[in-house]
């Protein structure tokens, strides 16, 4: 059985409570639209806030590149390293020279010097001058050539870039060889070096006493010729550059030279570094 409550039954309250849910869905949507559509506009300043901001952060960057550059290209690659390379050979070439000359007129007043204890100095440094490879000698030479390999040909299979040119290792084998062969002199390329002369590479140039080499490398020591290939032959090291020279066409060549003049040696004398090796006596230079 149904009751009502206000004169109005179940039937009619529930269509009070749908026009009534209705009327009041339809105020919320009604009074949403502004508040919606305010924030649509704030996002829309915001929007055009970030937008100026962004141009006038682009024009500030434009104007302090155009005022740094003043004309100029602002991807500088650096100094000229081959430039400056060639500048201090040359400049050091120059100073050798000046040092030549130095050395003469002291040799020349020193010569007009008539005294008995300078005259027995002089002779004492005059027959030290040879040993210590400070004055020009000749006698009977052999020469080694080393030489990357050819840059037109293909790159052989299982081969890389560093395996087709001449290391620092290389070179130093050969040196060390000459030496165990009984060298009394030795000039690499143009210079006359000594025991404790340093062989450095750097890429592919070769620096030896603040000059700087291309390939080919030519190492020049004066001797007994055949004591001078027979230490070569029986070098480790050096056989394995030639294992190289065989499988990827380096330059390896020895010839002998009845008789050649090298220069006196212009570099520095002082030692830097030294050790004694525990099994013998003699010293052993680090560099």
């Amino acid at each position: 059985m149904s009751s009502s409550v206000d004169g109005v039954g179940p039937a009619g309250r529930q269509a009070t409570e749908r026009v009534s849910a209705q009327t009041q869905a339809e105020h919320w949507q009604t009074k949403g639209e502004p508040v919606a559509r305010r924030h649509a506009e704030r996002g829309s300043v915001s929007g055009s806030l970030a937008v100026g901001v962004v141009l006038t952060m682009a024009g500030v960057l434009f104007a302090t590149s155009a005022g740094t550059a003043a004309g100029t290209d602002l991807r500088n690659e650096g100094p000229d390293l081959a430039g400056l390379v060639r500048q201090e050979s040359a400049q050091l070439n120059d100073q050798g020279a000046r040092v030549s000359e130095l050395r003469a007129e002291v040799d020349a007043l020193s010569a007009q010097v008539d005294d008995i204890s300078v005259r027995r100095l002089q002779d004492r440094a005059g027959a030290l001058a040879v040993p210590a490879h400070v004055a020009p000698v000749s006698g009977p030479a052999v020469t080694v050539t080393l030489d990357d390999a050819p840059a037109d040909r293909p790159l052989p299979p299982q081969a890389g870039p560093d395996d087709l040119v001449v290391h620092q290792q290389d070179v130093q084998a050969v040196v060390n060889a000459l030496w165990a062969g009984g060298a009394e002199a030795m000039m690499l390329m143009d210079q006359r070096v000594i025991s404790t002369s340093a062989v450095r590479c750097v890429g592919t140039t070769l620096h030896l006493q603040g000059r700087v080499y291309s390939p080919p490398y030519t190492i020049t020591a004066i001797g007994d010729a055949a004591a001078l290939q027979r230490s070569l032959d029986a070098s480790a090291e050096v056989a394995l550059y030639r294992e190289y020279v065989q499988a990827y066409d380096l330059g390896y060549g020895v010839e002998e030279s009845g008789r050649v003049e090298l220069p006196a040696y212009e570099g520095p004398l002082t030692l830097q570094h030294a050790r004694t090796p525990v099994d013998t006596d003699q010293p052993a230079v680090d560099g």
